[in-house]
């Protein structure tokens, strides 16, 4: 699979979107990735529908929408109708997981499936068929600026394992604290998409981290 990038537009500027996303667009980001907070899954609360739909009209790119939120089921309907061509669900925050997979690819959406760091890839043995992502939390989830988790590397490689002995097709993101210093280990070990937050848009040049960041996948 080709490396994709996906910088998190948590770290993004919201007194100057527009901007924002007009030099993602010129970019070689693949994606959108859009982190969905509740307050009660993850202690933080970022937006909604509202602000999905606003990125959604601001880009032609894939919208990864990764849903922070306990029961998720009520909320993918609305994310969808917002223009999310992807929706993440965390492992953790869905009783009934597999309906929840069900549900997202019913209406016509990538399905995706998060673990946070300390679940481990074995519990996602029963419902790995069945999805397009599995996104592997570096960091526990809630903030932007948190230092990478070095065991996530063994937790790769044994997804990416699994992965082949399945002989399936399906992405491994890696979401918190990606740097260009760490990266190369990470896409190394088996990730085929990088999230990045403040790696990306606290650089002075964030649109050449980006093409950095993409040169690791050639």
């Amino acid at each position: 699979m080709a490396l994709l990038i996906a910088p998190s537009l948590l770290s993004a500027n919201f007194l100057n979107l527009e901007k924002e996303c007009a030099w993602l667009n010129d970019s070689e980001a693949d994606w959108y990735h859009l982190d969905v907070m509740d307050g009660t899954f993850v202690p933080n609360i970022s937006f909604g529908p509202m602000i999905v739909n606003f990125f959604r009209k601001a880009t032609k790119k894939v919208c990864d929408v990764h849903l922070m939120v306990v029961e998720p089921e009520r909320y993918v309907d609305a994310f969808k109708e917002a223009g999310a061509d992807i929706i993440t669900v965390h492992y953790e925050a869905s009783v009934h997981l597999h309906r929840t997979v069900q549900q997202i690819k019913k209406i016509g959406a990538k399905a995706g499936v998060a673990i946070n760091p300390h679940t481990p890839v074995s519990s996602l043995v029963d419902i790995l068929s069945d999805i397009d992502l599995v996104c592997l939390m570096s960091v526990n989830p809630g903030f932007g600026g948190q230092k990478f988790i070095a065991h996530t590397l063994n937790k790769i490689r044994a997804l990416h394992a699994l992965i082949k002995e399945k002989g399936l097709s399906v992405d491994i993101e890696v979401d918190g604290g990606v740097t260009l210093a760490n990266a190369p280990s990470i896409v190394a070990a088996g990730a085929t998409v990088l999230v990045a937050g403040n790696t990306i848009f606290s650089a002075e040049n964030p649109k050449e981290i980006v093409t950095k960041l993409k040169r690791l996948g050639l």
